[in-house]
């Protein structure tokens, strides 16, 4: 199914929010093709798996095309090997905050260190809760971008 995505993202100054998770996960994801105009994204969680296209953001980075289809997990892991080097490997957390879910996403590996908070929004402008741990925005810097720190990880900053 093809959407608009609406997106933005936080720098997480404490792990607080761990306290306020109702759901974990852990995600190995690689990228089929990780240039801005058509990043094509595999994601496998558990037995599952996701393949993913997104378009070119808009001006304030908020907003672009988005289309994922569930795939099995056995196909997700073929694909996995196909990407390209630079896997991204994170535990994400899903916190409740009023009417949204934050997804908290703690990277490792190479990305060690680095934590993202990401909200999904049904308008550009529209108000939400922010809790004591979400730090800086960090909406439409492209070196946050799961494909941009595949490529030049958190640690070689």
């Amino acid at each position: 199914m093809s959407s608009k995505e609406i997106e933005r993202k936080f720098l997480v100054k404490t792990n607080a929010y761990r306290e306020d998770a109702y759901k974990k996960e852990e995600i190995i994801q690689g990228f089929l093709s990780s240039v801005p105009e058509r990043t094509v994204r595999i994601r496998k969680v558990d037995d599952l798996g996701w393949i993913t296209v997104k378009g070119l953001g808009n001006a304030s980075g908020t907003t672009r095309f988005e289309w994922e289809k569930e795939i099995p997990g056995s196909e997700a892991k073929s694909l996995l090997d196909l990407c390209e080097s630079g896997r991204i490997e994170k535990t994400r957390y899903y916190i409740r905050i009023g009417a949204h879910t934050f997804e908290v996403d703690e990277f490792k590996g190479q990305n060690q260190g680095l934590v993202i908070a990401e909200i999904e929004l049904e308008d550009e402008t529209e108000a939400f809760e922010r809790p004591t741990w979400l730090g800086e925005e960090v909406t439409g810097q492209i070196k946050y971008y799961n494909a941009s720190l595949s490529k030049l990880p958190f640690s070689e900053w």
